[in-house]
This record gives C-alpha cells, structure tokens and sequence, in this order.
C-alpha cells in the first residue's frame, strides 16, 4: 500500500513536471520597453525581447521603436503573443517559440489590452484612448473591423465559449457586452466606477476590477449579466485571475496600494468568500495563473519584479527580477518544445538598475497616507513614478525634492475618488536621491499642492533607498 502511494506520488510529480516543461510567464515592461520571459518550470528569467529604446531616445521624431509596452495576450495555440504598446499605438505579434517579432498592425489611439477569440481566428483590441475594440485579422494583420463601445474600453475577454465578449471601460461607468457572432453590443451593464482596467471571465461568472473606488464587481456571464457582488478590495485594486485546483474555484485580485494578493473562493449561488491574503513586494500588478492551478505569477510594477504563489499555501515561493514597470502578465502553457527556449532572447541591461523609496507620514501625525517610489534608470535620466494611498479623494498634492537651496517641485499628484493616485516624472534623480555620497542626498517628500505651501503630508522613510534586487538579473544561457 506505501510502494503504491510513493509509485503515485512519483507520477504526479512527474506529470507535474512534464506540464511545466516548455511553459513561459511573460511581463510586458513599460518604462524598459521590454518583454520578459520566464521559465516557471525553474522560476528564471530567461531574458527579453526589446521592442523599443528608453526615453529621451523614444520621444525623437523618427523613433520607429515601440513606446509604454504595456498589454499581453495570447494566441489559443498558444503559438503567438501580441503585445500592446499604448504610446506607440501598436499591436506586436512575437512568435514565441522563436522570441522574435513577426508582425506589428497599428490601431487607434491609446490601446490598452488585447485578446483573441477562442477559435484563434480574429484579435480583439480595447482602443482605450478612443471608443471601440478594433478587430484584427492576424494573419493578414490587418483591422478589419471597428465596435463601438462605452468611451474608453479597457480590456476584452471572451467567455470560453466565444459566445460573449465582455468589455469594461477605463473612463465610463458601463460594462459592455458583445455579441461575437454580430459584433454588436448586447448590454450595458453599469459599473459601480468609472475606471476598470481588467477583467477575468469563465462561463458562469465575470469579474472585473475598479482602481479609482478600490473594488471589485462580480456579474454573471450570462444574460440579464446581473450583478452578484462588490467587493471591497482596497486601494489601487489592479488585476484579477481564475484559478481552479483540487480546493476548488479561487480568484486572486492584486491590491497594489496594500502590496497585498486577495484570495476569494467561489462557489455558484453563494457570495465570495475571502480565505487568505498574500503579503507582496512593490506595487502588485498584473497576474496570471498556471495552467495547472498550482501557482499564480504576480508582476511587482514598483519593485520591477515578480513573484510565485504556491496556491496550496498561498505563500510566496519565489521572486525573479524582470524590465522596468512590469504591468499585464500572462502565464502560456506550452510555448515551446525546446527546455532552453532563449533563442533571441537578451538580457536586461540596466533595466535591473532601480531605486525604491518609501514615503510615509511625519512623525507624531494620526494619517493612514503611505507612498512607494521607484526610480529607473534611463541612460541619461530617470524615471520615477511614486504610487500613494490614503491621500483625500478629488484634493491635488505636490511631490517635492528638498535639500538643495530650495524645494523642487516634482509632479502634480490627483488623488481619486478612493484617495489614491499614480503619477510620473522623469529627471536626473537616482543621484539625487541616493548620491555616492550619503550626506549630500536629497529627499522625497508629498506636500498640500498651493504652490509655497509647507503642508507636509508624506516623508521618505529613514530608512535609504535601495538596488533593486540583490542579485543581478540572469544572462540567457
């Protein structure tokens, strides 16, 4: 009876294995301009695939690389992913079992994710900075077609059976519903908030989240496609994933204002039901779960990495450092038939190069704000972009550098109707920050925006800013 259970769990192991083997995690990396690819099966980086330069040399008038690479998705043979550039307005098509760029279509202004349909026969792009999904024909890679949606479509995923597409919007309360057979919008359902950048969906149920309320909205995938539940997630909810196990049905929901992963389980006919929270790095983003249920890959955009959930536990087991400002992750099972599968790929460079800084509330003060920033190098310059929370909802802040002769105003931060923001600002600031010499840094503070104002509302922690990771990123071998 022992022999027969070791026999057992010998071939799950190796079944376990065999399913990894060839599988990829990719990251799209938005400052680096990058893709990064790991290996789940060793929790690796592989390498990337550049598809553009850093700034300046990204804003020169004839640039022809790609600018903010942003969305992921994927081919369902799994054969092709297609990679959304928002300032570059483009659509890249990678072969990925050869890593390398077979075609690129340009959309409408500001694309933000894309999908193809089940069938692999045509991709469907959220043109964010206008109103429509724009439909691709990837073997002739052109758009062939154009659906009118709710302003600013933020992403589109089909019910598994292709029956539905479902589309929330970034900039208007409305989820749309689409009929893939006549393209034509079927319901509008009403967003509890204007701003959904993602959504997960099966044949029962849809989920999308809300990252200005800090919420999640479950409806079902269905017709009428009523409301189920609202969730309360938390500040700067991000992105949500299905995963399916021996436990049962689970959907993770990144929290990037708490570093926090949500774990609900679902049941049909019952309401979510939380069951754990995943303390993370940085700023989770985007995540993706494995083919076989066994983990859920979470992108750190401040911490420029990511990291593995083992879901029997819901620990994190890993982190692999990747490109700049990783935002859309997917995970594709069976990518390649080759274990190496680094053709083409190169390695980060100073992408692996960060400064993260935490800015928390003066001393003495009763306020729940807290900030991260993360500061890139970008040759010449940097960039940084700093993430706050706990901020007053519709009241305007000013990131500030003090230490010099006299406060340098930074960026503009608008706090949203949940009290956070995310903004950028690019200059020579790593230097400034974390000189060789610790005596001559500068600081970081968030200050009330009347220009003059000495209202302190955040401070950089004492504690110094630091490398990125400890270890430098891989070399493709």
């Amino acid at each position: 009876m022992q022999l027969g259970f070791i026999t057992l769990l010998l071939a799950s192991a190796a079944t376990t294995a065999l399913a990894q083997s060839g599988d990829r995690v990719y990251t799209a990396d938005q400052t680096s301009n990058t893709v990064s690819v790991i290996d789940p099966a060793t929790d690796k980086l592989l390498g990337s695939i550049h598809l553009g330069e850093d700034v300046p040399a990204a804003l020169s008038p004839l640039y022809g690389g790609e600018l903010l690479v942003h969305g992921l998705g994927f081919s369902p043979d799994h054969k092709t992913l297609a990679v959304v550039s928002i300032g570059s307005n483009s659509v890249t098509l990678i072969d990925t079992e050869a890593n390398q760029v077979k075609g690129k279509i340009y959309v409408g202004r500001s694309p933000h994710e894309a999908f193809f349909r089940p069938d692999g026969r045509e991709l469907w792009v959220a043109v964010r900075g206008e109103n429509y999904v724009s439909v691709i024909d990837p073997a002739q890679r052109k758009e062939v077609r154009r659906i009118e949606t709710a302003n600013g479509p933020g992403m589109v995923l089909f019910r598994p059976d292709g029956k539905y597409a479902f589309v929330p919007s970034s900039f208007t309360s409305e989820l749309d519903v689409i009929d893939a057979s006549t393209y034509r919008v079927i319901a509008r359902v009403p967003q509890t908030s204007p701003f959904s950048p993602n959504l997960a969906v099966d044949q029962d149920e849809v989920w999308f989240t809300l990252k200005d309320s800090g919420r999640t909205q479950v409806i079902s995938a269905k017709p009428p496609f009523r409301t189920l539940a609202v969730l309360d997630t938390g500040p700067i909810t991000n992105h949500v994933t299905f995963i399916t196990n021996a436990a049962g049905r689970f959907a993770y929901v990144s929290v990037g204002g708490k570093d926090e992963v949500l774990v609900y389980r679902r049941e049909l006919g019952s309401p979510p039901k939380p069951v754990a929270t995943v303390k993370t790095g940085d700023l989770p983003h985007g995540l993706w779960g494995s083919g076989d249920g066994r983990r859920v890959y979470v992108g750190l955009e401040n911490g420029d990495a990511v990291q593995a959930i083992d879901t029997a536990t819901n620990q994190i087991v890993s982190t692999i450092p990747v490109g700049q400002l990783p935002q859309a992750l997917v995970y594709v099972p069976s990518v390649t038939a080759s274990n190496e599968g680094t053709a083409n790929l190169k390695p980060l460079g100073q992408a692996t190069e960060a400064l993260h800084v935490e800015l928390v509330p003066p001393t003495g003060t009763a306020s729940s704000a807290h900030a991260s920033v993360s500061i890139n190098s970008l040759g010449p310059i940097d960039n940084l972009q700093i993430a706050a929370t706990g901020l007053e909802p519709g009241k305007q802040y000013r990131l500030v550098l003090v230490g010099g002769a006299e406060p340098q105003d930074l960026a503009i931060i608008n706090a949203g109707i949940g009290g956070a923001a995310i903004a950028q600002t690019l200059g020579p600031l790593k230097r400034a920050v974390a000189p060789p010499q610790a005596t001559h840094a500068m600081k970081l503070e968030v200050r009330a925006t009347a220009s003059g104002s000495s209202d302190l509302v955040l401070e950089q922690a004492a504690t110094a800013a630091l490398p990125t990771a400890a270890v430098a990123a891989p070399r493709p071998e």
